[in-house]
């Protein structure tokens, strides 16, 4: 009988592992306790995955023996693929390469646009170079999209997931960069057009006095215009915006000229006085903000010349966002030089103010004389919250319904050209292809785009919070000590009467 019981017992057990190994086949989940959810796949991720219609191959020419660090890469990358072609119901599959196992194998990734990394490693105290692969080829029918060098952390579902969309995507829908009046060129926004050209077919047009704007284009972006735009091209623009175009405006008219120290108001060229009709006015004063970059200046002392860090509150980082689609994610804008944004929009128009600075903002009229070595207080900056990022949405210039996007800083998002190129902040990008992608209605990659904890700025505190925080920091060490000093001497002093009243 209790041979009989154990048989059963052990049956019962081989039993439940068989059906916990089938389940855990089809059945993929991980626990998630990252404050940036890097190892959830965001809702953009599940969509894009969920509407594929035809199979995506996944190859990845990753080298087999890496360091530990990379090895966690790889690891990550592959419970990513495994989840992906869970999810995918049949539509992703994938294989993993060791190029490293053949000289055919290493021109085969070469090919496919994957080169090598050359790592260091230590063997036998001996600094070593790995000859290393890290990729991952797409490809969907004749199309394929390359991922020359995988990315840890949420980086790594970005990449992945934009390419599989970039694969999937039948008809883009087109915007335009508007020239004609010396606009930043399109081709200045690189790091811009590397995430919208995943969404969309992104063309230049150049405004004529007789053309309309064509209608294949949802929106239109006008980035830094610096000549006067003619009324006739105003024209065109309301009639875009009444057949229900959609508008995305970075500009200001400020002229910041830190060579000679001085910040003035640029010449008007029109799109400020088209935009008051509109209800909304871009200020000509000078948004200073307690909370601000920095910019590098040369100091001396003696014959030592230096570099050193000085906070500059013509710099604002922006970092309050209201709850909207095109903010969504945001934690920072850095806004060199950017104007305050008011509004007296007509009722029946939604407005939200996307972005404003802190509660610790200051507004000075130009022309402004820089001086870099001045103490700023907190005096200084007692204007409050200023917005420098709008929304409007609904019934403007007699549209049905359409929306326009303002902010009144027109370099943030441009990298520039040849030598003079330059690494926007991220988070300025991503507001702006947000922006771009709600009003052209697709927010399909907001939640991936913006995943990701990248900045904590500290908070602000007053002089006096500061102050006391400080002292108390120097003083309650010594107070510690000194009552529990005072506890041992009171405990020994009555230890010791305890011990006298006991032997007399």
């Amino acid at each position: 009988m209790k041979k009989k019981t154990v048989i059963t017992r052990t049956i019962i057990i081989i039993g439940i592992l068989i059906l916990i190994n089938l389940i855990g086949d089809n059945l993929f989940f991980r626990l998630d306790f990252t404050a940036d959810k890097r190892y959830t796949l965001s809702n953009a991720t599940k969509d894009i995955i969920n509407d594929l219609e035809d199979v995506i191959t996944i190859t990845a020419y990753i080298t087999k023996d890496l360091p530990p660090q990379l090895m966690n890469i790889r690891r990550d990358f592959e419970d990513l693929l495994i989840e992906y072609e869970t999810r995918s119901d049949g539509n992703i599959v994938y294989e993993f390469i060791n190029p490293n196992q053949s000289r055919e194998l290493e021109a085969e990734a070469q090919q496919n646009g994957i080169g090598p990394l050359m790592i260091n490693i230590r063997e036998s105290d001996q600094v070593k170079q790995l000859r290393a692969y890290m990729g991952a080829v797409l490809e969907m029918g004749d199309k394929s999209e390359v991922i020359p060098v995988i990315q840890p952390g949420s980086s790594m579902e970005y990449s992945l997931t934009t390419s599989i969309k970039k694969l999937a995507a039948a008809d883009k829908q087109k915007i335009a960069f508007i020239e004609g009046h010396n606009e930043s060129p399109l081709e200045a926004s690189g790091q811009l057009m590397n995430q919208l050209s995943i969404l969309y077919d992104v063309e230049s047009y150049n405004m004529t006095d007789t053309l309309e704007i064509p209608a294949k284009y949802k929106t239109i972006l006008i980035v830094d215009p610096k000549d006067t735009i003619p009324d006739s091209h105003f024209q065109k623009l309301n009639n875009f915006i009444r057949n229900n175009g959609r508008v995305f405006i970075a500009y200001n008219n400020l002229a910041a000229n830190l060579s000679q120290g001085v910040l003035q108001t640029g010449p008007e060229i029109g799109l400020g006085n088209w935009l008051r009709q509109l209800g909304v006015n871009l200020g000509s004063q000078y948004v200073i903000d307690n909370n601000a970059g920095a910019v590098t200046v040369q100091q001396r002392q003696g014959p030592i010349v230096f570099n050193t860090q000085v906070k500059f509150p013509y710099f604002p980082i922006i970092g309050n966002f209201a709850d909207h689609p095109v903010s969504k994610g945001i934690e920072s804008l850095m806004l060199p030089f950017v104007s305050p944004i008011s509004l007296n929009v007509d009722s029946a128009v939604q407005v939200t103010p996307l972005a404003l600075s802190s509660e610790y903002s200051g507004l000075q009229n130009s022309p402004v004389y820089v001086d870099i070595n001045r103490q700023w207080e907190l005096n200084d900056f007692n204007n409050g919250n200023q917005p420098v990022a709008v929304a409007l949405e609904g019934p403007i210039m007699g549209a049905d319904n359409t929306r326009i996007v303002v902010i009144s800083n027109s370099s943030f998002m441009i990298n520039g050209l040849g030598q003079q190129q330059r690494e926007q902040n991220a988070d300025n990008i991503n507001f702006a292809s947000n922006a771009i992608d709600w009003l052209s209605d697709d927010t399909g990659l907001v939640d991936l785009r913006t995943k990701g904890i990248t900045n904590r700025p500290l908070e602000i505190v007053e002089d006096t919070t500061r102050e006391i925080i400080k002292w108390s920091n120097v003083t309650a060490p010594i107070l510690i000590i000194l009552i529990y000093a005072f506890i041992r001497r009171q405990m020994y002093f009555k230890k010791k009467q305890n011990w006298l009243q006991g032997n007399y």
